[in-house]
Parts: C-alpha cells; structure tokens; sequence
C-alpha cells in the first residue's frame, strides 16, 4: 500500500504515534541527565569533604587567580 491510497487518517495515527515516540524519547533524556547530574554533584561533594577544596575551586576558577 503506498502512502497516496491511505486514508487522512491513517496520517493521524502515524503522526500521533511519532509525537509518542518524540516524547517518551525525551522524558528518558532528561532522566538521564538529572542523574548523571546528581552523581556529578555527589562526586564534586565527596571530592570537597577528602580534599577540603570548595566545587568552585575543583571547577577551575583556581587557573585564573581567585583562589577559595
């Protein structure tokens, strides 16, 4: 069956089910990203409380003379 003979709404569904997609596809991302955001927040944390450096010095701030 090509895609002149079907229906307008079979275009519905095809286009529905994509929005779907596009959708569940982002909410994994952001998933993913927050927690990979967490463990890199929980890592800066554990990294300040071994070393006694703030985050904002691990970060890099230290290279252009503001030293915490």
């Amino acid at each position: 069956m090509d895609s002149s003979s079907a229906s307008p709404n079979d275009q519905w569904f095809q286009d529905a089910a994509a929005s779907q997609i596009k959708s569940e596809r982002m909410s994994r991302a952001e998933l993913l990203n927050g927690r990979i955001a967490m463990l890199g927040f929980l890592i800066g944390l554990l990294t300040e409380a071994m070393t006694g450096q703030g985050i904002v010095h691990q970060v890099g701030f230290g290279i252009f003379g503001i030293n915490g």
